[in-house]
């Protein structure tokens, strides 16, 4: 199948999604501890502050953007689904965040240079050229000393081992046909190789698939977080985590001697 036809597969199986479940799954209480913790880690990875644009690509129904909006100069969020971008914009409306725009459409129809640039669970869905090309995109909507910041599922992740033969149609239930786990040091050298310094970390080993699984369950999702912890401070252990982040950063460019420096 060519990347046209898996980006259409994609986007059907997201309007769906952004048209009734998300709102309901989204909700739920653990499901929302586990995106108020992604919100402050991204905070707290990146830099961004109250003078910070941010832009977040695949922002879906805006969840995220939304809780990271009052911390930020303003948020915009870019998605191909119309569904998840009406979604967005209620919900901003409904709780009076101004400062927070999506978009529909790719990263490429949107202007401008931002500080931060972020992709949560979004890298694992493009097709492999089009991923190739992407750090490369964002480079180009980054302002001098921009970071970038991502989060997707591991190739080695112990959690989908396990659900594969204990849950099978649950683990299906969650996943689109073209969706796949990515390679952390592979998904790196994309960014490197596009003139970032890079930074990859892992981010949890049972708390996301446990939120995801029993989204209802706040006090399992922080009794996993904290367990996750403990886990990913052992090297061998964090290899086989759940989902791994990527904070790539444009280079400082030193300021030229004075006797370097162009007239003016």
């Amino acid at each position: 199948m060519d990347d046209r036809a898996i980006l259409e597969s994609e986007l059907r199986y997201h309007d769906q999604l952004y048209s009734g479940f998300a709102q309901s799954h989204f909700a739920r209480p653990a499901v929302r501890a586990l995106r108020a913790h992604s919100a402050s880690r991204i905070v707290a990875l990146t830099g961004i502050g109250r003078e910070s644009r941010v832009l977040s690509v695949g922002c879906g129904i805006g969840d995220t953007e939304l809780l990271l909006a009052p911390g930020v100069a303003e948020i915009t969020g870019v998605d191909l689904s119309g569904a998840g971008v009406r979604q967005a914009r209620a919900d901003a409306q409904r709780l009076g965040i101004g400062n927070a725009h999506f978009i529909e459409g790719t990263l490429t129809a949107i202007d401008g240079r931002f500080d931060a640039v972020i992709a949560i669970f979004f890298l694992h869905h493009l097709p492999d050229r089009a991923l190739a090309e992407f750090p490369a995109d964002v480079k180009e909507r980054l302002k001098p000393d921009g970071v970038f910041y991502s989060l997707d599922p591991s190739t080695r992740r112990l959690s989908a081992a396990v659900g594969r033969k204990l849950v099978p149609g649950l683990m299906k239930k969650y996943q689109t046909e073209h969706e796949r786990e990515l390679d952390a040091r592979a998904t790196a050298d994309l960014f490197e190789r596009a003139g970032f310094d890079v930074h990859r970390e892992m981010y949890d080993f049972g708390s996301s698939p446990l939120a995801g699984l029993f989204p209802g369950w706040r006090a399992g999702y922080r009794l996993a977080r904290r367990i996750d912890d403990l886990l990913l401070r052992a090297p061998r252990l964090r290899e086989r985590g759940s989902n791994f982040e990527i904070v790539a950063r444009l280079p400082s460019v030193a300021p030229l001697p004075l006797a370097n420096r162009p007239n003016v």
